[in-house]
């Protein structure tokens, strides 16, 4: 093999190496993908769809009321949860006839489609956590029904910038 083939060879594959570990490299520090397993999100966020997340939200601020979060299952750190944050540190938690409350005011919550089925709290949220619950109240297996009822701020693992839906259907058509 002559020296023009095997350069043009090993250029080509550090192309690709190069590119492969810059996509790695994005995956693990920038930016992952979750798919959503169940329907604790939903309207918002369906089954099945995929959702991007930025791993550095909260590298220059605090992570707000009503962002969507990706973070450890605090039962269970080896399962991901997908949840929206409803309580911040400090603050105290309760929910009544239907409603959460915040120290004592009721939340308006706009993405929400049903009311509780059961009171739960009140709890204090301890200082860097925040307590988290699902959209569909009615099925979500949320911050209320967890042994360790709070996220740490330094658990989250990202917040969810956008989501698309699962394409499988797409696979069914054959050109």
């Amino acid at each position: 093999m002559n020296k023009k083939i095997l350069k043009e060879i090993i250029s080509w594959v550090m192309v690709f190496v190069i590119a492969y570990g810059l996509a790695t490299f994005i995956n693990k520090v920038i930016i992952f993908k979750v798919e959503v397993p169940t329907s604790s999100m939903e309207n918002t966020i369906m089954v099945g769809d995929k959702v991007e997340t930025l791993h550095l939200s909260y590298l220059f601020g605090d992570p707000k009321r009503g962002d969507i979060v990706v973070f450890p299952f605090p039962d269970d750190e080896t399962i991901d949860y997908i949840k929206r944050i409803i309580g911040l540190p400090g603050e105290t938690i309760e929910g009544k006839d239907g409603y959460v409350y915040i120290n004592g005011e009721p939340l308006e919550e706009s993405y929400v489609t049903s009311l509780l089925d059961n009171d739960f709290g009140p709890f204090e949220i301890p200082e860097d956590s925040y307590f988290m619950m699902g959209d569909n109240r009615g099925v979500s297996e949320d911050a209320r029904y967890w042994d360790d009822k709070f996220v740490e701020r330094d658990k989250i693992k990202g917040k969810a910038l956008f989501k698309y839906p699962d394409f499988t259907w797409f696979r069914k058509y054959k050109y």
